[in-house]
């Protein structure tokens, strides 16, 4: 094993992203505390491409390098490609914040020199640095943290961080226009979720999209990618009061500053959720099958969660589960309850 990585070793680090939309959120403050304790050093993550816009224009970040292994660098010869590059840049320490072999052996092969992450059993021996996974189960953003204070870095901001720009909320304020929502006196609702399980009834969100309206006059905006489109038709059949749907017109950071200027953003547990309160909007979030101490909303922010304990375990990772009863314990009174509170919020 290699000496321990210490201050003057740190000048290159690189950072192994996790593969999805809110992890690389949950990610965001480690990355934070990285930058803080060494604010000298050329700082690289290298990620999924999904999740680049996400990390795009970060001011923690030198250099974003993307990595796919099941598609872009999924032969050998791109494999090497990448191996090579990360050679070439000569980094001296390596945070892995995902378990994974062979991330952890693209390191070795990179011959960077310090490789720091979680002890497990298929990659540990890969590894100089190996930290004891926490003895309790902690939120994903102490958990990635957990990995830098084992290295003695720590941070006292632990909020999430994305970078918005001025040309995205003009984009954000072109497409409200466009779409016949005027000044900010609108909720978005955002009803999709990576797997069923997540996702609270659609006919609860068309009772909670009139309510709202008959309640505050104000406009409904159902998000989404464009794989949620139908499923935001199928709401606004549901609706007297007919919303806008803008899903799959916008990108992430664009999405984003349209969460900022919305008086609230209702979701299931999702990646935009989170993206949400990145951009520092009114959330209220949704929670059945997943563990909102896990991985709910996180350090500051305007966030309410809804979540009902009906006796089965959580977190529950049965994506198969027909009932849902977990989500459907929730219910539309619960969400306007919130909302009431949440609006009127100084």
């Amino acid at each position: 094993m290699t000496a321990e990585p210490r201050g003057s070793y740190m000048k290159s680090i690189l950072i192994v992203n996790v593969n999805w939309l809110g992890d690389t959120l949950f990610a965001t403050p480690f990355i934070r505390a990285i930058r803080e304790k060494y604010p000298k050093s050329y700082i690289a993550v290298l990620t999924h491409p999904r999740c680049y816009g996400i990390l795009e224009g970060n001011r923690n970040i030198d250099e974003i390098i993307i990595y796919d292994e099941k598609k872009q660098h999924k032969n050998l010869l791109r494999r090497f490609s990448i191996i090579s590059y990360l050679r070439s840049k000569n980094f001296d320490v390596a945070f892995i914040l995902r378990k994974s072999f062979s991330r952890t052996l693209l390191l070795l092969f990179s011959k960077i020199p310090h490789r720091v992450g979680y002890r497990s059993k298929r990659a540990g021996f890969l590894l100089t640095k190996r930290v004891d996974a926490p003895h309790k189960e902690l939120h994903k953003v102490e958990y990635f943290l957990n990995i830098a204070k084992a290295m003695g870095i720590e941070t006292k901001n632990k909020n999430y961080e994305i970078a918005i720009s001025e040309n995205n909320i003009k984009n954000a304020e072109n497409i409200l226009r466009d779409a016949g929502v005027k000044d900010e006196n609108f909720v978005v609702l955002n009803a999709g979720g990576n797997w069923n399980p997540k996702r609270w009834p659609l006919e609860n969100f068309a009772r909670l999209g009139d309510g709202i309206v008959k309640k505050s006059e104000a406009s409904i905006v159902l998000t989404g990618a464009e794989k949620d489109i139908l499923l935001a038709e199928d709401i606004a059949r549901l609706m007297k009061h007919k919303p806008v749907i803008l899903c799959g017109k916008t990108d992430l950071k664009t999405l984003g500053a349209i969460f900022k200027k919305a008086m609230c953003v209702i979701s299931n547990d999702s990646g935009p959720m989170h993206l949400a309160v990145a951009a520092r909007a009114n959330v209220i979030a949704i929670f059945g099958p997943t563990s909102p101490e896990l991985t709910g909303p996180y350090g500051d922010g305007e966030y309410r969660v809804l979540h009902k304990d009906i006796g089965c375990k959580v977190p529950c990772y049965d994506s198969k589960c027909k009932d849902n009863r977990c989500m459907k314990a929730v219910t539309v009174e619960d969400a306007l309850g919130a909302l009431n509170e949440i609006i009127k919020c100084p």
